[in-house]
């Protein structure tokens, strides 16, 4: 299963972090604690390792982003996972076409004496 890596609360009462660079692309195999991102805050840069080990299936911000606490940053599967989802990006999405409401019929509209 897919792991979804947040940005950590990295306490002093930080609320956002700006990534000031990726240290892994897409695609890429990572182990736990490998070095994953530079997170830079109003105080200091902090590199943050992988919490898990796969391979890099989607970069969700770019650099240069600020984002808050718990925002989803990279998406990190196993191999296969990876190649499945890059199957589905390629096949075309259809489009589904919602049947439109019937239109009133001219009538007085039913109303529950709560509404009236």
């Amino acid at each position: 299963m897919a792991y979804e890596f947040r940005l950590p609360d990295l306490g002093e009462g930080l609320t956002e972090g700006e990534i000031a660079r990726w240290l892994v692309q897409e695609g890429q195999t990572v182990a736990e604690d490998d070095p994953l991102v530079e997170i830079q805050t109003d105080k200091t840069t902090v590199e943050i390792p992988s919490p898990a080990a796969g391979t890099v299936a989607r970069i969700l911000v770019r650099e240069g982003d600020i984002v808050p606490v718990g925002t989803v940053l990279v998406v990190i599967g196993s191999e296969r996972e990876a190649e499945e989802e890059a199957v589905v990006e390629e096949a075309p999405q259809r489009q589904q076409t919602v049947p439109a409401a019937p239109a009133p019929t001219g009538g007085r509209a039913r109303a529950t004496p709560l509404v009236r």
